[in-house]
């Protein structure tokens, strides 16, 4: 019975249709003709080929703050390499850093050089950490060929940077103002180890603070209290059981997320949440271990090791399933620093996304793994005794603050009939466990409480509702045409894309954007304040989300009253600092907002 609930639950998570990765599509598409034979790279243009400058035409302008776009418009039947970007930026002959991403091409086998990726119609490019103030000399570089056969040589293009006007000068050469020793800025590829270690770096940091949130820490603590005190096996092979059922089920649930990609699902980091009868099911588990914890049924540590008949049967497959326990209870927190990484998978190939996910399960079973490596943190707690039936049963109250936080989502999702058939089922999954025993009418009868409890998760009040945010006296509802015509008329906009089940959403709000002095900052400002509300799935909000190359939520946005500037985005995590910073930057006067 307990094996039978820890495994459909399992498979709640792995069954949800939808892709985290459909960010990412071809270049155009290849004309399949083959070069001619005796052309060699580097040829002189014929004059039945375009010369370079009309046959790859590039702008470059500022996206935002810190970012400028590099798009080539490709002429028909021409291609640019993918290897041959090259990108130097600098100031006053020295060279600054930045970063160069690049997005992946089409696979092309190249009579020049081998097996490459290449990009047809169109390609587009973005240079990052562009420091904010400053004049700059860029230099662009890049090489094509035609299909007919004609591969040209090197070609660079020259510009003129102002980072603080946002303004883009096109220029015919650098003359004197040319760098010493012009490097090539970093560039987000496989091969780029410094950017990609970066980025496994902030997925690893979002992983071990997923061990704080409070859907995880109870599950946590007592796995901790358990293996330290089992003498009968190695600690250290414990850490790494429950290290890799972690990272496995991190990486199984990114690649059922690839793998969808070619569907076209176009749904983000939490798309499962956005399920009503997901989250009635993690709320399910939530109680059952809050009842577990409370002493009401004897699970304990059977259900803390994932999986009843496996635990008793092997310590190390008990912390196994524990680390797959672990990812499931995870899934409805969202821990800082993840947007970055999982922003930056969706533009790589799969074997980087996946090593990326991988990260973050190795950042999330990190802190078990250097306990369990470590004699003498491990013989600080204390042996077990009474403490540890009063510690367990106080660990079940954040699960089941969690379970009614989780119910309170399906209201706002499914209404309050939904919420009420969730508690319904809650009731029929306490009388199905007590009703468990060893006589077979009993069995019979907690077995068909089981099944009408999972049965409610299908009834047709779980579908989800119109949960769109509507307009108040504070804010308007998002909507492409909103956002447009306030940018027409010339209104700044302060943008909030949030949803009901993300943790760090809700404490932006609550902490920083809810506050007086915040609400009087936006309208000294004259600033029009838009929320957008992803509670459930709404596509023209994925596809704002997919314009800012962001998987997830939340999502800030602060838009200047000119219409032609770009909106700026602002980090994850909000204070008040940094929105009033924002405000200052877009505000319709020139008095300049103080914090309080």
């Amino acid at each position: 019975m307990r094996a039978v609930f820890f495994a459909l639950f399992c498979t709640l998570l792995l069954l949800q249709p939808a892709s985290v990765f459909a960010n990412t599509e071809p270049f155009g598409t290849s004309t399949n003709a083959a070069p001619v034979p005796g052309m060699a790279a580097g040829m002189v243009e014929d004059d039945e080929f375009l010369p370079v400058a009309q046959a790859y035409q590039l702008t470059a302008e500022f996206d935002a703050p810190g970012e400028l776009r590099l798009y080539w418009e490709i002429a028909d039947a021409y291609y640019l390499y993918r290897h041959g970007f090259q990108v130097a930026l600098s100031a006053n002959g020295a060279t600054v850093a930045s970063e160069l991403l690049i997005p992946p091409g089409l696979e092309k086998d190249d009579e020049y050089f081998g097996r490459v990726e290449v990009y047809y119609n169109y390609a587009d490019l973005s240079l990052k950490n562009i420091p904010a103030t400053g004049e700059f000399t860029l230099t662009v570089t890049s090489q094509g060929c035609a299909d007919a056969g004609l591969c040209y040589p090197p070609y660079s293009e020259y510009f003129k940077l102002d980072a603080q006007q946002l303004s883009v000068t096109k220029i015919s050469s650098i003359g004197t103002q040319t760098a010493q020793n012009p490097s090539i800025v970093a560039i987000v590829d496989p091969a780029a180890s410094g950017s990609l270690l970066y980025m496994l770096l902030l997925a690893m940091m979002g992983g071990v603070i997923l061990n704080l949130m409070p859907c995880v820490f109870p599950v946590l603590s007592l796995k901790v209290l358990a293996f330290a005190n089992d003498k009968n096996h190695s600690q250290v092979t414990h850490g790494l059981a429950y290290a890799a059922g972690v990272v496995i089920s991190f990486v199984v649930v990114a690649a059922v997320l690839v793998s969808l990609q070619a569907a076209g699902e176009a749904i983000g980091w939490g798309f499962h949440l956005q399920s009503p009868w997901f989250v009635a099911a993690l709320a399910y588990l939530f109680f059952v271990m809050g009842l577990s914890l409370s002493g009401f049924i004897e699970l304990g540590s059977s259900l803390m090791n994932a999986g009843g008949g496996l635990a008793q049967k092997s310590g190390y497959n008990g912390s196994f399933f524990t680390g797959i326990l672990a990812t499931v209870v995870a899934s409805p927190c969202t821990a800082p620093f993840m947007g970055t990484a999982l922003g930056y998978a969706v533009t790589q190939p799969p074997p980087i996304a996946l090593l990326v996910f991988a990260a973050l399960g190795v950042g999330m079973a990190l802190p078990v793994l250097i306990l369990s490596c470590s004699p003498r943190l491990l013989n600080k707690i204390p042996k077990p005794g009474a403490w540890m039936e009063n510690l367990k049963q106080l660990l079940a109250f954040p699960l089941y603050a969690t379970a009614v936080w989780l119910s309170w989502v399906v209201g706002k999702q499914a209404g309050v009939n939904g919420m009420a058939l969730l508690l319904i089922g809650c009731v029929l999954i306490t009388l199905a466990l007590w009703l468990w025993s060893e006589k077979l009418w009993q069995r019979i009868v907690s077995a068909a409480c089981a099944a009408l409890a999972m049965a409610i998760l299908t009834n047709p009040l779980m579908n989800p509702t119109d949960s769109k945010a509507r307009h108040s006296d504070d804010w308007h509802a998002y909507s492409p045409q909103t956002l447009a015509e306030l940018r027409a008329q010339g209104t700044p906009v302060f943008l909030n894309i949030t949803a009901d089940w993300c943790i760090t959403c809700l404490a932006n709000e609550e902490i920083t954007l809810s506050t007086d002095d915040i609400k009087q900052a936006i309208k000294a400002a004259g600033v029009a304040y838009v929320k957008g509300d992803w509670t459930n799935r709404d596509p023209l909000i994925t596809a704002l989300l997919k314009e800012y190359g962001r998987t997830g939520i939340p999502l800030y946005v602060a838009y200047p009253g000119d219409k032609q500037q770009p909106g700026i985005v602002l980090p994850q995590i909000l204070s008040k600092d940094i929105v009033m910073q924002a405000l200052n930057t877009i505000a319709l006067n020139d008095d300049q907002l103080t914090s309080r």
